[in-house]
C-alpha cells in the first residue's frame, strides 16, 4: 500500500493492542477495545487488506538464545552501481546475522545492526560480507547496554483527507 491510510480511535486501539500482544483472539481483541466481535473482526480485516499489520511473529530474546552482542556497523562504499547493489544486497542476505540494514544520508552509506554470540561471531560475519563484496571503510561499535528496544511503532490519527 503506499499512501497513509486514516485512523479512527478504534482502529488504534485495534493496532496498540496487537502490538502488546499479536496472538489475541478476535474475541480477546474485541473485548480488550471494546468493540462488538463483528466490528472488530472487521476493522482488523480493513487493516489487513491496506497492509497497515505487516504480518504477526513471535519475539525471541537473543540473550536467551546466546545473542548477547549486538554490532552496529557503517559502511561506505566507492561503488554506486545497480550491479555493486544487487551484489550487495545478496551477500547481506545470505547472512542471516545481519538482522537490520539501512541505507544513509550523509558520511555513511549503509549501517547495519548484527545479532551475534560474540566478537569472534562478529568477526567470523565481517569475514565472510568483504569476501562476497568490496567496501571502502567498514567501523563497528558494539553496544553496552540495551536500554530500549520495542517493536512498537507510534500510533497517531491521521489527518482527515489523507485516505487511501
Amino acid at each position: 500500500m503506499a499512501g497513509r491510510i486514516s485512523l479512527d480511535a478504534a482502529d488504534l486501539r485495534i493496532l496498540g493492542a496487537l502490538q502488546k500482544d499479536g496472538t489475541l483472539s478476535i474475541a480477546a481483541l474485541s473485548e480488550r477495545v471494546n468493540l462488538s466481535h463483528n466490528s472488530c473482526w472487521r476493522r482488523l480485516k480493513r487493516l489487513d487488506a491496506a497492509g497497515v499489520i505487516k504480518g504477526r511473529v513471535a519475539l525471541l530474546d537473543p540473550a536467551k538464545l546466546g545473542l548477547q552482542l549486538t554490532a552496529y556497523v557503517s559502511i561506505r562504499t566507492r561503488e554506486h552501481s545497480e550491479a555493486w547493489l544487487r551484489e550487495f544486497a545478496a551477500a547481506v542476505e545470505s547472512l542471516p546475522e545481519i538482522v537490520e540494514l539501512y541505507r544513509m544520508t550523509g558520511d555513511v552509506d549503509y549501517l547495519m545492526k548484527i545479532r551475534v554470540p560474540s566478537i569472534e561471531a562478529y568477526d567470523a560475519v565481517y569475514k565472510r560480507l568483504i569476501a562476497k563484496v568490496r567496501l571502502t571503510d567498514v567501523s563497528s561499535a558494539f553496544a553496552m547496554e540495551e536500554m530500549k528496544n520495542t517493536t512498537e511503532l507510534p500510533l497517531f490519527a491521521a489527518p482527515s483527507g489523507e485516505d487511501e
